[in-house]
């Protein structure tokens, strides 16, 4: 008989057998502690402030349910583990959405995950340099897909600037301008990583491709 059943079991028998005397015994499993682990963007306050109403609920009947209810309001987070621990413990690992840029959308932030999901934007030490998108989460999407696929070494872009022509600049952090054309920008970012070995690449701040077959140095 597992720990879980023999808890029910006995319970049973208390409220079989009630008497004012075995009500310590009841809510001996009344959740008095949360447990966070590795979370490392959000706090622990923040998260244990958000499950305040699990206090002194029965651990023996606690479903994991409950808790998923409240967390998956947290944009950060991706997914999450439950243990219980008896008598009055529950312990909550945490697996969390990485920031992967900063979408300006208009007069709001957001961060964009690994997988191009919103994250509600807050100040963050650690994520303060991410790549700014202006523009909007599909379309950087494809050109981030894009970028993965050529290994275009994302971590030097600064900025990315989407056009009503659907056309994007890059500025990267070596103040380099890449204006790309509206079709067919795969190779002129290939070119543009060929460039960056060159002797003569700091030369030039804005590399222009948007005319077919030419390139624009500036």
């Amino acid at each position: 008989m597992n720990k879980r059943l023999l808890i029910a079991f006995s319970l049973l028998l208390i409220f079989s057998t009630y008497k004012p005397q075995n009500l310590s015994l009841v809510t001996k499993f009344n959740i008095k502690k949360i447990i966070i682990e590795d979370n490392f963007i959000l706090k622990d306050e923040e998260i244990k402030k958000s499950l305040i109403g699990t206090y002194e609920k029965n651990l023996i009947f606690l479903r994991t349910s409950n808790i998923k209810d409240i967390l998956q309001e947290e944009s950060f987070i991706e997914s999450f583990e439950v243990k219980k621990i008896y008598p009055d413990t529950i312990k909550i690992k945490i697996f969390e959405k990485k920031p992967l840029a900063i979408l300006q959308n208009k007069k709001k932030k957001f961060y964009l995950s690994q997988n191009i999901e919103l994250i509600e934007y807050k100040e963050l030490n650690n994520y303060d340099n991410l790549p700014i998108i202006f523009g909007d989460k599909d379309n950087f999407k494809l050109i981030y897909d894009n970028l993965k696929k050529i290994e275009f070494p994302f971590y030097t872009i600064k900025k990315l600037y989407l056009f009503e022509l659907n056309r994007w600049d890059l500025e990267t952090h070596e103040n380099k301008i890449i204006k790309l054309p509206a079709n067919n920008y795969i190779q002129s970012l290939k070119n543009f990583m060929d460039l960056r070995k060159k002797k003569d690449f700091d030369k030039y701040k804005i590399y222009d491709f948007r005319i077919k077959n030419q390139l624009i140095l500036k």
